[in-house]
């Protein structure tokens, strides 16, 4: 697993400890969901401390978008390799999902306690309002210097239209684009190799794919030496089968998660599934964090013969670990061969259109969140049922003032006053409890 350290002359190298505190900035403001991740990091990274620049940022996402599991913790894991190796990957990634683990466990311990949870409707009203102005931000960011030609508006207006008005599947999104970007810019020049990077052995490669899928599969042998219950067992399993499927984001597989938790295995019920849903969404890090707190209450409530706090904490810790030690895998193998094939032409074309059509993903997400935060009813409309044309619109006699003119607060924070991220958070956040506290 050959390193590539960044080293370009346009750019800032960082030392560690200052990594350290960037990426520990970045997990404790990572709201917003992959969108305004993605857009938060590309404003530190590129434009704030120019650590990478903006073609180095671009190409790490695009391959990022093709892995299954959460494409902005791994794109955190890609920047920290890019700038200090494998320990700068392990401290970026880990670092960008270690503050919403925390709060998660902390948030299960308490709803398993006392499942009170009558506050976080109002956090969660605050907290959307502003990731919405958030979201839309980075939406406006990665587009202006993503889409540098007509194609590529072309491929983000069709990969939006595929996901709002088709509901096309994220994947399917994504490799159509490749495939377009490849064939556009097929008889470009041929590879050439990154002189900073040399390609790992077959034997290397091989040696760190048994040793990375050792150490995914390590919580198996720890439970078997401490004759832990099944159930932390069967998260391992489960979460681990998980973890190479989860193509699209959290989204796309949480309807089966929230299945498999509630009616096959018994670990919750459907209204404490949602609980959760809340919970992770009112957390920084990936909204994927939502497996810790599953992994916590299947294991607090069949404990065995460990105490029922520690087996929680044990359940979380697994389905964090089973869910995001494979995304370190694919970057630390990848990444190597990606950087030294950036200038090939056709590979370039087809990740550059997969850049294009995340634009149109962050869009539909956009429209997506905006219409269920402003309004408290949104249904799809099937048009053309017959080729699954249709669109959601909201009952406009839904629509929720209060949250209309916090989003326009939060907007004219971030846009005209430039105040960042942190004071649009504090005030969405005390804005929704003062509207609990008025009832």
């Amino acid at each position: 697993m050959t390193d590539f350290l960044c080293r370009e002359p346009s750019c800032i190298h960082p030392t560690l400890s200052e990594l350290f505190l960037v990426f520990g900035r970045v997990g404790l403001l990572s709201f917003g969901g992959p969108a305004g991740q993605i857009g938060m990091m590309h404003r530190v990274l590129v434009d704030e401390k120019r650590w990478l620049s903006e073609e180095r940022f671009l190409h790490a996402l695009n391959y990022c978008m093709l892995l299954p599991g959460p494409e902005a913790q791994q794109l955190a894991t890609y920047a920290g390799w890019l700038l200090h190796g494998r320990r700068g990957g392990i401290i970026a990634g880990t670092l960008f999902i270690l503050p919403g683990f925390l709060v998660i466990v902390a948030l299960a311990a308490a709803y398993a306690l006392y499942q009170d949870t009558h506050w976080l409707p109002a956090l969660l009203f605050g907290l959307k309002a502003g990731v919405l102005a958030i979201v839309i931000e980075a939406l406006l960011r990665v587009g202006k210097r993503a889409l540098k030609s007509r194609f590529l508006v072309g491929v983000a207006a069709a990969a939006f239209i595929a996901l709002f008005f088709f509901a096309i599947p994220f994947p399917l999104v994504i490799l159509a684009a490749g495939v377009a970007g490849f064939l556009k810019a097929r008889g470009g020049p041929s590879v050439k190799p990154d002189e900073g990077s040399k390609s790992p052995s077959l034997l290397r490669q091989l040696r760190g794919v048994l040793v990375g899928i050792l150490i995914w599969q390590m919580p198996f042998l720890l439970c078997w030496l401490v004759a832990a219950p099944s159930s932390l067992l069967e998260l391992q399993e489960f979460f681990s089968r998980l973890a190479v499927v989860t193509f699209g984001g959290a989204y796309a597989v949480l309807a089966y998660v929230a299945q498999v938790a509630v009616e096959t295995h018994g670990w919750m019920t459907a209204s404490e599934m949602l609980d959760g849903l809340a919970l992770a969404e009112a957390t920084p890090g990936p909204l994927v964090l939502v497996l810790s707190y599953i992994g916590f209450l299947a294991a607090f409530r069949h404990p065995g013969m460990l105490d029922p706090m520690l087996a929680g904490v044990l359940g979380a810790s697994i389905a964090a670990w089973a869910t995001f030690v494979p995304s370190f895998i694919f970057i630390f193998l990848g990444a190597p061969y990606v950087e030294r094939l950036k200038d090939n032409a056709a590979l370039s074309g087809a990740l550059s259109a997969i850049t294009g059509a995340v634009v149109g993903v962050i869009l539909n997400l956009s429209v997506w969140f905006g219409l269920h935060v402003l309004f408290g009813k949104v249904d799809r409309v099937e048009l053309l049922p017959q080729i699954n044309f249709g669109m959601s619109l909201p009952d406009w006699s839904t629509l929720d003032l209060v949250s209309l003119a916090l989003f326009v607060v939060s907007a004219i924070m971030l846009f005209r006053l430039k105040l960042g991220m942190v004071p649009v958070l504090c005030v969405c956040v005390a804005a929704g409890f003062i509207r609990l506290w008025l009832g």
